[in-house]
């Protein structure tokens, strides 16, 4: 065998070696990225999730609260009616973007009914509501403080989505864009008018 035969097969094993290296190393980025999005899927969908049970929490505690406060504000069946509504219309909510959408409504409603509250000094008053307003008030808490992670594990998710070279994947393996629960009603970031 000759030198150049001899060269010309080394360096064709180098170059072998470094395209097989490369396709590995490509496979095992592959594999990686795709594992990343999935567990990011999976940690949004539990924010989601522990979000959810607190806003069911909530959802059941609402008729509870507006029977009490039927007792004692009866002309303000307007109101009554629309947090009623806005509790039916989450019970009906299908997927993950019309459950944030009729969240939102609902959580806009209940500030109308605690503006009723206030007209009601001897509703204030009264035990059995004191309590369902201090369970309320732990709940959309504990709500805040799960739409918050589920934003951010949704922020992460997103923003991996969408960058490169981490977006070829989800592309390949159709990873879909996750919505934030953000605030929709313009009624909600207006400051609110206290009067004495």
């Amino acid at each position: 065998m000759s030198l150049l035969g001899l060269s010309g097969a080394i360096i064709g094993g180098i170059i072998g070696g470094a395209v097989a290296l490369v396709f590995i190393i490509l496979i095992i980025w592959i594999i990686a990225s795709y594992n990343a999005f999935i567990k990011l899927r999976n940690n949004v969908d539990e924010g989601f999730s522990t979000m959810d049970v607190y806003l069911k929490k909530r959802f059941d505690l609402i008729p509870n609260l507006v029977e009490t406060v039927k007792g004692y504000a009866k002309h303000e069946k307007e109101t009554l009616e629309k947090v009623i509504a806005a509790r039916n219309a989450c019970a009906q909510a299908g997927s993950m973007e019309e459950k944030i959408a009729s969240e939102a409504n609902l959580s806009s409603v209940l500030k109308q009914l605690a503006v009723v509250v206030e007209k009601y000094p001897e509703l204030k008053a009264d035990a059995n509501f004191m309590e369902l307003q201090s369970k309320l008030n732990e709940l959309e808490e504990e709500i805040a403080s799960s739409r918050k992670y589920y934003n951010g594990v949704t922020k992460a998710y997103n923003i991996k989505r969408e960058v490169f070279p981490t977006n070829i994947i989800a592309k390949w393996f159709k990873f879909e864009k996750r919505n934030l629960y953000e605030v929709d009603n313009v009624e909600e970031r207006k400051n609110v008018k206290v009067e004495f």
